[in-house]
């Protein structure tokens, strides 16, 4: 758990100098700083997806996974959570605590670096991939704290629930994922990524959270595909 607890204080560090800072700049300068962030998420989004060795795998989980995630009502789940927030904290601010909370949450939870490092983390205790994520989750953070307020901050409690408990199931299963489950876990990733770099731009407001089943589906079916062969 080292790895995501250094994950956590970059969040939050970052969050309190985005917070100071957001204040100081202009509208325009905030929106365009959310502009330049939805454009790399997009890159980072591709470079993810296109790592697929197995398209259908991918469409399955993303389908599944999306149904899932509607029947448990996640995205509006994590909204309710993020508005709670708002609610109790922030009375009379223009800033959305529940935006800045949902947007950091699933940039920060969903990413081959957050799987594969909590992984490595749970299984030998190498923290080397969390470390590097935090300080880029850092920089991150303070970018968006300057555009959405100090809501982001609050990510900070996904990414300890979220990798904390990737790390624990890899600790007590060693050896449960396989490199093609890893792989189409972060390519289905890389297509929640897009979906938030579409929705960073404005173009498109996906209920993104609705997918983060698909992640977990991904490795179930290629687990299911050598029994499906066996029937025909």
């Amino acid at each position: 758990m080292t790895g995501t607890l250094i994950n956590m204080g970059a969040i939050v560090a970052g969050t309190a100098i985005g917070s100071l800072a957001g204040s100081r700049l202009p509208a325009r300068m905030r929106r365009i700083v959310l502009y330049g962030i939805g454009l790399v998420v997009l890159l980072i989004g591709f470079q993810m997806a296109v790592r697929t060795q197995n398209v259908l795998a991918v469409l399955g989980a993303i389908l599944i996974g999306g149904i899932i995630g509607e029947l448990l009502r996640l995205e509006d789940r994590l909204e309710q959570l993020g508005q709670f927030f708002q609610d109790r904290f922030s009375k009379g601010s223009e800033q959305s605590i529940a935006e800045g909370f949902v947007t950091a949450s699933l940039v920060f939870c969903v990413g081959p670096m957050a799987i594969l490092g909590s992984i490595s983390d749970g299984l030998s205790g190498d923290y080397s991939l969390l470390s590097i994520k935090a300080v880029m989750d850092g920089f991150a953070s303070i970018a968006f704290a300057a555009s959405m307020g100090w809501g982001v901050g609050l990510s900070a409690v996904s990414i300890l629930i979220y990798q904390g408990a990737i790390t624990l199931f890899a600790g007590s299963l060693p050896g449960a994922l396989n490199d093609a489950m890893i792989t189409e876990m972060t390519a289905t990733g890389g297509l929640i990524i897009i979906g938030i770099g579409i929705k960073l731009l404005d173009l498109k407001d996906l209920p993104l959270a609705n997918f983060v089943p698909a992640i977990a589906v991904a490795p179930a079916i290629l687990a299911l595909i050598p029994f499906f062969r066996g029937l025909f």
